[in-house]
């Protein structure tokens, strides 16, 4: 089996070098042991092998600059190439957000009102809360949208019973979905996920649906509370 290591090695070197430029996103030309470096701090699957592929490298290096057409300088043991198969097949086909567990998404109906909200809130421990037109998601209530509303009301002489008693739909804005949500479809690798709210300070919640469209049903809610879960399942 070891006469052919040397093939399949360096076969999953070049996939695995193609998706760390990628996941880099070509930011200057790096060769593969700065790239690993590199990309060990953005990516749990390359942080866990990190240490293998640096190694691995030198063993490439070794195979493609001694070897001649018709003699290998050396060739790979199985589990050196078992490993670098593997990782290969991890960054080319990563966990997707739907091997995660769905929550159970609590929900409010847009006719409800905002007092009705505050208390689902309270009980159920969810700052980000849809907001559902039958059984469509039209926005999402969350602290800060609840916050903002009573400082506008109050700054223009408002009582806050008054905004207690809105339907929920009221006091809904378009753009908090842009500004402090990602929507993203369950087939997408859990990493960009990961990856959004490193983009995103703002970020306050992931929400996964079937194709990644507002509007679908919503299957789960991500916070930056769930990225230790995140990183653990991507390591493990």
């Amino acid at each position: 089996m070891q006469q052919n290591n040397a093939l399949e090695f360096i076969s999953a070197y070049n996939i695995i070098d193609a998706r760390l430029r990628a996941l880099y996103r070509g930011k200057g030309n790096l060769n593969f042991s700065d790239l690993v470096r590199r990309c060990a701090d953005h990516n749990p699957i390359v942080r866990k092998y990190e240490d293998d592929l640096v190694f691995c490298a030198k063993l490439r290096n070794v195979i493609v600059h001694n070897s001649t057409s018709e003699r290998v300088v050396a060739q790979p043991c199985d589990d050196i190439t078992q490993l670098m198969t593997r990782i290969a097949e991890l960054l080319s086909s990563p966990p997707r957000l739907k091997e995660l567990r769905e929550k159970q998404v609590t929900g409010i109906s847009s006719k409800q009102t905002v007092e009705e909200a505050l208390i689902k809130i309270a009980k159920s421990d969810y700052s980000n809360l849809p907001v559902y037109r039958g059984e469509k998601p039209v926005g999402m209530i969350n602290n800060r949208r609840l916050v903002r509303a009573m400082g506008s009301l109050l700054s223009e002489g408002g009582v806050l019973e008054e905004l207690l008693s809105l339907p929920c739909e009221d006091i809904l804005r378009e753009e908090d979905l842009m500004r402090y949500y990602r929507i993203l479809g369950k087939e997408t690798p859990i990493q960009d996920a990961v990856d959004a709210f490193a983009d995103n300070r703002k970020l306050l919640a992931v929400i996964v649906t079937p194709r990644g469209n507002w509007g679908e049903p919503i299957l789960n809610i991500l916070t930056s509370s769930d990225i230790p879960r995140l990183l653990k399942f991507l390591e493990d």
